[in-house]
Parts: C-alpha cells; sequence; structure tokens
C-alpha cells in the first residue's frame, strides 16, 4: 500500500493543509494509483449520490448517474488543473453529466412514448416516520422535473441563477419563475 494514501486514509494532513492532502491524492490518482484514487472516491462518494438522487428523485437512475460520474472523473481526471477546489470541479462534472442524462431523457422518452403515458420509473420513497428531512427530500422528489433542477441547484449546490442558467441552457428569468414555482410548491406541500 503506498505510505501517502495510508497517511491520507488515516486522516493525517502531511502537506500542510486539507487542499494540499486532496490535491496529493489528485495527482497520485492521476499517475494511475488506484488507491489514491479509491480514497477519493470513499470521500466523496456520498454527496454525489445525494446530488443524484435529489436531482433524479429515483433511487436507481441516481446509483447509475454516480458511477456515470466516477466514470467521468477517472476518465478526466488529467483536465482538473486545480485553479478550484477538487470538490469544487467534482460538483461541477457531476452538474453536467445530469444534467445531459436529464436532456437525453427527455429525448428518449419524446420518441418513445405516447404524451399520456404515465412515467413508470420508481421513485424515491422514504418511511413515513423519519421526520420533517425525508419529508423535504419526498416533497422535492416529487417537485416537476424543471423545478426540481433549478431548486437543487441554487438552492442546495449554492450556484447562482447566472450559473443556473448557463448549466442549463435557459435564461435567468426562466430560473428564476422555475425557483418561485419550485418554492410555492413546496411550501404548499409541506403545510
Amino acid at each position: 500500500m503506498n505510505p501517502a494514501v495510508t497517511s491520507f486514509r488515516n486522516g493525517d494532513q502531511d502537506e500542510g493543509s486539507p487542499v494540499g492532502a486532496e490535491q496529493t491524492l489528485v495527482d497520485l490518482a492521476r499517475g494511475g494509483d488506484l488507491e489514491a484514487f479509491e480514497t477519493l472516491y470513499r470521500r466523496h462518494v456520498g454527496r454525489t449520490y445525494a446530488l443524484a438522487l435529489r436531482m433524479t428523485a429515483d433511487v436507481r437512475e441516481a446509483e447509475e448517474a454516480t458511477q456515470d460520474v466516477w466514470v467521468r472523473v477517472w476518465e478526466r481526471l488529467d483536465s482538473f488543473e486545480g485553479r478550484s477546489a477538487f470538490t469544487t470541479w467534482l460538483q461541477r462534472l457531476g452538474v453536467n453529466l445530469l444534467l445531459d442524462r436529464q436532456r437525453r431523457r427527455r429525448r428518449m422518452k419524446d420518441r418513445s412514448e405516447p404524451l399520456n403515458h404515465p412515467d413508470m420509473r420508481d421513485r424515491f420513497q422514504a418511511p413515513e416516520s423519519t421526520g420533517d428531512r425525508l419529508d423535504l427530500e419526498r416533497a422535492l422528489a416529487d417537485l416537476p422535473e424543471g423545478a426540481r433542477t433549478m431548486f437543487i441547484l441554487h438552492e442546495i449546490e449554492g450556484f447562482k441563477c447566472r450559473e443556473v442558467a448557463e448549466a442549463t441552457g435557459t435564461a435567468v428569468g426562466t430560473v428564476k419563475a422555475q425557483l418561485h414555482r419550485a418554492r410555492m410548491l413546496l411550501r404548499e406541500a409541506l403545510t
């Protein structure tokens, strides 16, 4: 086992800062060190999955999307230039991949399903007894796709309206309208 990776797995920060430690792991993974990549994966897969689940509102699709994101991370690790934190780069890569998946799914659905055919995908269904957080997650899952995407990117992931507009290829006004719609529907669902 690589001693540097072992050190990072144990929480040691020999590089002087968590950012330096993260960069060292990225550098090792770029060089083909699978242990370093596995450490990055273990540190960040939970956040990747949470983002995917919120955006897709489907457990199976979120699992597939999470795998796709991490395959893409492996393929594009060389493109990480270190101008931002690895987590920022990972978040952008994940959001872009998830938005591409949504677009692809919509195109396929338009081609293959009649307009009145109900969507048969399993939706995220949390047990009733787990409290307000799961009520919010359920309410998010029930939002229309556009409103859910805008709300998650802006309110949960912290993107500015302009950034959401750029990422989704929509106008800033549309983003704001979808955010307003999402807030109103969430308020209604949670009261």
